[in-house]
C-alpha cells in the first residue's frame, strides 16, 4: 500500500518518500522544468519583501543599496533606514516650500533699454482762467456777493472793485436758480475742532448733518465756493456750448514742432470748469509721418499761427515749443487762486486728468521740460491683476478714450453717485439717462456727495477692486528747468513782435512780461525703457529647482523618479492580486462543511498554481493522510491533470 502510494507520488514528480506519521508534512513538489514554461509578459514578485529587496539592489538612488547589503547588521540597516527617511522628509519639506512660493506667483521687474521709434506724446495746456458762461453770469455774480459777505463775516476783509471787464448780457432767458444761503461758511469750535473753517451739510430730512471742516481758511473758501459753483453750472442745458474760444482764442501765440510750424488742426480744444480753456496737441497726425520721432526732421508741416517766419527759433529739434498767454481775464478769483499755465504730458489716446497729474508753469518764464518715457508690461493673471481694456469689467467707461485706471475710477464713482444720490457730479461725464446734481432738483446732494467721496478717499468703495491697472501702461518722467523770459533787455521788442503792447492800458501792470510764458517740451533721451514683469518661477525653472533638490538629497535623475513610480505600481498590483486571491479562497472554502472527493479540475486556480510553484507545499485535503484512504484515491488527489 505504501509502495504503491510512493509510486504514485513519484509519478507525480515528487519522488519516493516514507511517511512515518500522519502529522508529517508532504514534501514540496520539484520546480518545473524550463522546457515546460516560457517567459511571461508580466511577472510579479511573490512578496513585498522580495519586491523591496529587488528595488534596493537595482535602483540608481544613492543609499538604497545600503538598506539590503548589510542585512546581517541590523544596527547599520536601521541607521541607513533612518538616514534615508530623513533625507526623503527633508526633500519633500523643501518641495513644499518651493511649491508654496511658486503658487504665490511672485514676479521680478526686468528693465530693458530700447531705441525703437516712438510717437511724440500729447501735450495738454490750460490757461487756468475759468470763465463765466453767459447763461449763468447773474447767478455767479450773486454767488460772488454772497461769498464776499461770508469772508467779511469771518475775516473782516472788504473786496474792492478790481476793474474786471464788464459782462455782456445774454439776451436769452436764464435758468431758474435760487442760491441756498443756509450753506454758509462758519468758524468751527468745540467737539475737538479748533481753529477750523467749514460749512454744514444735512440730508433731506435734516436729521443727519456733518461739517466739512478745513484747517486752512483758503481751502475752506475754495471748497465752499466750488460747491455753489457746481450748483449753478448744473442748471445749464446739456447741449450748452459756450464760446470759450472767443475768450481764449489767442492763448497760443506760436507753436513749433520739430522746427516746423504747427497748425490749428493739430490741437483739440475743450473747456475745464476749473482750469478754463484747454488745448491738447494732437500727436495723431504724427502717426501719418512715421519719420517724425525722436528728433528726426520732417519738412512741410504747414503755416504757423501768429508768429511771422522771421521769429528766431532756438529750441530742441526733437519736441514742441510754444509761446502762450497767461492773462487773467474774466477770472473767478475764489475758484482758482493760481495764475499761470497748467500742463500735462500723456498718451495721445488717454483722457488728461489735470487735477491729478498736471503741473503748473509760472508766467514770465521759459520752462524747458525733458521727457523720458517708461513702459510697464504686466503679466496679468495669475501673477498680477491687470486688464487689456474696459472689456470684461463691471464698470462702464464714461470717457471716449482708451482705458486708464483713473478714467475707470472716475466712471465708477460717477455711477455710484447716480445710484446713491440719484444725480451725477458736474465735473464728470454722465451715464445714459442721468442728470447733474443741483440743489433745485436734489436739495441734499451735497451731503450724499461728500459722504461718498470720503469713502472713496479711504478706499471703502469697491471702485479700486473693480478698476485694475492696465497690462500695458506708459508713464512719462519729467525734468524741468526755468529761466526768466523775456529778459529785461529783450522784453520790449519781443512783446512788440507778439503784438501785445498795444493791448495794455496805463492802468494795467507795469510788468506785462508776467502775462506771457514760453514752454519747450522735448525728449530728453533718444531711447526709452521698458519695465517687464517676469515670473520668478516659470514651469522650466520650477522643474530645474526640483531637479536640483532631488540631486542634492539623492544624487539621481528623472529616471530614478521613474524607478520609484515603477515600485509604486508594482506594489499596488501586488496588493490587488493578493487581496483578490484571499477573497477567492474565502468564497470557495466554507468552514464546517462536509468535504467530498475533490477532482483535480475542481481545485481553485490559486491552489493549482501553488502546486506548480517551486517551494510550495502540497494542498491538504481531509483524509489525505488517513491510512484508510486507498492508494487509488490518494493517487487521484496527488496527480495533477496538466493540460
Amino acid at each position: 500500500m505504501r509502495e504503491k502510494a510512493g509510486t504514485v507520488a513519484q509519478a507525480a514528480g515528487v519522488g519516493p518518500r516514507t511517511w512515518n506519521s500522519p502529522q508529517a508534512q508532504p514534501p514540496p513538489p520539484p520546480p518545473p522544468t524550463e522546457e515546460g514554461h516560457g517567459e511571461r509578459l508580466v511577472e510579479l514578485h511573490t512578496s513585498f519583501r522580495e519586491l523591496f529587496t529587488f528595488f534596493c539592489a537595482n535602483a540608481t538612488i544613492h543609499g538604497a543599496i545600503r538598506l539590503v547589503c548589510s542585512s546581517q547588521n541590523r544596527l547599520k540597516t536601521a541607521s541607513w533606514g533612518l538616514l534615508f527617511l530623513g533625507a526623503l522628509g527633508a526633500l519633500y519639506w523643501q518641495f513644499g516650500l518651493l511649491f508654496k512660493q511658486y503658487w504665490s506667483y511672485p514676479v521680478i521687474m526686468t528693465v530693458s533699454l530700447h531705441s525703437d521709434q516712438k510717437l511724440f506724446p500729447s501735450v495738454t495746456l490750460c490757461d487756468m482762467n475759468p470763465h463765466r458762461p453767459r447763461l449763468v453770469r447773474r447767478h455767479l455774480k450773486a454767488l460772488d456777493e454772497f461769498a464776499h459777505e461770508n469772508i467779511y463775516a469771518l475775516y473782516k476783509f472788504n473786496f474792492t472793485e478790481n476793474g474786471d471787464t464788464p459782462f455782456a448780457e445774454d439776451p436769452g432767458p436764464e435758468p431758474t436758480f435760487q442760491l441756498d444761503r443756509r450753506i454758509c461758511l462758519q468758524r468751527l469750535s468745540g467737539l475737538g475742532i479748533q481753529n477750523k473753517v467749514g460749512f454744514r451739510l444735512c440730508n433731506i430730512t435734516g436729521g443727519d448733518c456733518f461739517y466739512r471742516a478745513y484747517s486752512s481758511g483758503v481751502t475752506a473758501v475754495q471748497a465752499w465756493y466750488r460747491f455753489h459753483y457746481v450748483n449753478i453750472l448744473a442748471m445749464l442745458p446739456p447741449d450748452h456750448e459756450d464760446n470759450h474760444l472767443g475768450h481764449g482764442g489767442h492763448f497760443v501765440f506760436s507753436c513749433r514742432y520739430n522746427g516746423q510750424d504747427c497748425q490749428a488742426r493739430h490741437f483739440q480744444t475743450f473747456y475745464h470748469p476749473t482750469y478754463g480753456s484747454c488745448y491738447t496737441f494732437n500727436g495723431m497726425w504724427v502717426a501719418q509721418h512715421r519719420g517724425i520721432t525722436h528728433g528726426e526732421y520732417q519738412p512741410g508741416l504747414g503755416v504757423g499761427w501768429v508768429l511771422p517766419p522771421t521769429w528766431p527759433q532756438h529750441q530742441p529739434s526733437a519736441g514742441i515749443s510754444l509761446v502762450l498767454r497767461a492773462e487773467q481775464q474774466d477770472h473767478l478769483p475764489l475758484l482758482s487762486t493760481e495764475a499761470g499755465i497748467k500742463v500735462m504730458v500723456h498718451k495721445h489716446d488717454h483722457t488728461p486728468f489735470l487735477e491729478h497729474r498736471g503741473f503748473s508753469i509760472r508766467p514770465g518764464t521759459e520752462t524747458t521740460i525733458g521727457i523720458r518715457e517708461d513702459e510697464v508690461h504686466r503679466l496679468g493673471s495669475p501673477y498680477s491683476r491687470c486688464t487689456d481694456g474696459a472689456e470684461g469689467l463691471d464698470v462702464q467707461l464714461l470717457y471716449n478714450a482708451s482705458y486708464t485706471m483713473q478714467a475707470c475710477l472716475v466712471s465708477c464713482f460717477q455711477q455710484l453717485m447716480v445710484d446713491t444720490c440719484s444725480c451725477g457730479y458736474y465735473f464728470y461725464p454722465l451715464p445714459a439717462g442721468a442728470e447733474y446734481c443741483s440743489s433745485a432738483r436734489h436739495p441734499a446732494w451735497g451731503h450724499c456727495f461728500y459722504r461718498l467721496y470720503r469713502q472713496l478717499e479711504t478706499h471703502k468703495l469697491p471702485c479700486f477692486s473693480r478698476c485694475p491697472r492696465p497690462c500695458r501702461e506708459s508713464s512719462y518722467k519729467l525734468s524741468a528747468g526755468t529761466s526768466k523770459w523775456p529778459s529785461s533787455k529783450s522784453e520790449d521788442w519781443i512783446l512788440a513782435v507778439l503784438g501785445k503792447r498795444s493791448h495794455w492800458s496805463p492802468s494795467q501792470s507795469l510788468r506785462p512780461r508776467s502775462n506771457v510764458a514760453k514752454v519747450n517740451i522735448f525728449y530728453q533721451e533718444l531711447n526709452y525703457r521698458t519695465v517687464d514683469e517676469t515670473p520668478v518661477y516659470s514651469v522650466p525653472q520650477l522643474l530645474s529647482a526640483m531637479g536640483s533638490l532631488w540631486s542634492l538629497w539623492f544624487g539621481s535623475s528623472v529616471l530614478s523618479v521613474l524607478e520609484l513610480l515603477e515600485l509604486l505600481l508594482d506594489a499596488i498590483a501586488l496588493t490587488l492580486l493578493l487581496c483578490c486571491r484571499r477573497l477567492q479562497c474565502m468564497q470557495r472554502s466554507h468552514p464546517g462543511a462536509v468535504h467530498t472527493k475533490p477532482e483535480a479540475n475542481q481545485l481553485p486556480s490559486d491552489c493549482r498554481h501553488d502546486v506548480k510553484r517551486p517551494g510550495a507545499q502540497l494542498a491538504m485535503f481531509p483524509g489525505a493522510l488517513d491510512p484508510r484512504v486507498s492508494d487509488e484515491k490518494l493517487g487521484q488527489v496527488w496527480v495533477p491533470q496538466d493540460s
